[in-house]
Parts: C-alpha cells; sequence; structure tokens
C-alpha cells in the first residue's frame, strides 16, 4: 500500500524528478559529462528556483552511477564536508559503495516501493526528490509512485548518452503545469505525472 501523500501542513507531499536535461532528452553525455551543462555558469533565477524547490524536500534518493558521480566530481571522499543535502539520501545500487562522513546515507537495493515508503515516513510531510538517474526514476514511475516531473531543458543536444527517463509515457500522458524562463538559457518546465483513467485536458 502507498504511503499517506498529505503532510502535517495539509499539504499533498510530491515524489519529484527534478533535473536539468538536453534538448534532445539526455542528462548526461556519452561519457557520464555534465560540462554541456556547466558551460552556462549562474543564470539569473536558477538559484533561487532550486533554493525554493529544496526547502520542501525532506528525503532524497539516487542511483549508483548518480553517487559515484558526485563523489568524484566533488571529491567527497577528501571533502565530506561538501556533500550537499541537508536531509537524508537513500542510494539504489547492487555494489558496494564508500560513504561520506557525516552524511546520512542508506544504501539499498531492490523493489523502489519498500523504499519509497521509508523515504515518506522519514520525509514527514516533505517532498521525496528523486535526483536520477532516469532508469531509477522510471522504477518509480512503473510503481505509480512518481508524481512531478521538473525539467530545465538547457540549449544544447548531445545526441546519446543517459536519457532523461527511458520510458514510454503516452497513455494517459504527462500533464503540464507550469512554465518559466531563465535568461537566454532555461525553459523550467512541471508535469503532472497523470495516473491510468485520467482525463487529458
Amino acid at each position: 500500500m502507498a504511503p499517506p501523500r498529505l503532510g502535517s501542513d495539509d499539504r499533498e507531499m510530491a515524489t519529484q524528478y527534478y533535473t536539468a536535461t538536453s534538448i534532445d532528452g539526455y542528462i548526461a553525455d556519452e561519457d557520464d559529462s555534465l560540462e554541456w551543462l556547466f558551460q552556462f555558469g549562474d543564470v539569473e533565477g536558477v538559484d533561487e528556483d532550486y533554493s525554493r524547490f529544496v526547502e520542501d524536500v525532506g528525503a532524497a534518493a539516487m542511483g549508483s552511477t548518480t553517487y559515484e558521480w558526485l563523489l568524484e566530481h566533488e571529491d567527497l571522499r577528501e571533502r565530506p564536508d561538501e556533500w550537499p543535502y541537508d536531509v537524508p539520501v537513500w542510494v539504489f545500487t547492487s555494489r558496494d559503495l564508500p560513504a561520506v562522513d557525516g552524511a546520512d546515507l542508506r544504501f539499498v537495493q531492490g523493489d523502489v516501493a519498500p523504499v519509497h515508503a521509508d523515504m515518506a515516513s522519514a520525509a514527514d510531510g516533505g517532498n521525496v526528490w528523486l535526483v536520477g538517474g532516469g532508469d531509477l526514476v522510471g522504477q518509480f514511475h512503473d510503481a505509480a509512485l512518481l508524481d512531478e516531473i521538473i525539467l530545465s531543458v538547457a540549449p544544447v543536444t548531445l545526441a546519446s548518452g543517459a536519457p532523461v527517463l527511458p520510458r514510454q509515457i503516452t497513455d494517459p500522458p504527462l500533464k503540464l503545469v507550469d512554465v518559466d524562463q531563465y535568461g537566454d538559457v532555461f525553459a523550467a518546465l512541471t508535469y503532472e505525472v497523470q495516473r491510468d483513467g485520467a482525463a487529458h485536458e
């Protein structure tokens, strides 16, 4: 049974996939690099958008590739104080991975549903952020546990790499609920994941 989705402030909690993507739907290039994204530096409004988003996050999850990217590129084994999350983070992996000193990490594997129940409980009314990668997010979608997809679309194409969400979602389609623009770079699109039987308006 899915956990209740009503927070202590009567606001429904949501499980959200918040990420940046290329126009053609990749979150990393074929070398797992994000240089295509980092080239834009600080874009007005992006930091504020991120701050608003994380204010409502009570728990997060990521796959092993995303976690290992963070370990390497942020040099977290040598600089654990640079760990970027203030909430408990679940890492889905079938391998033994090093922890980050001081970080609230839970290494798990298998079915996402019982783990999601633990995350929702720990979030205590806050939202659950699915950091990535796309296949892990797809597993939450398959289990009807994904509520929103929030994409910052960058003006580049990569042709190949790690897909933003390797699932076919056509019936019902996603519902566009918000659009924002940041500078001349990002289109921020928020989609609601509709359940079977939802009417497309």
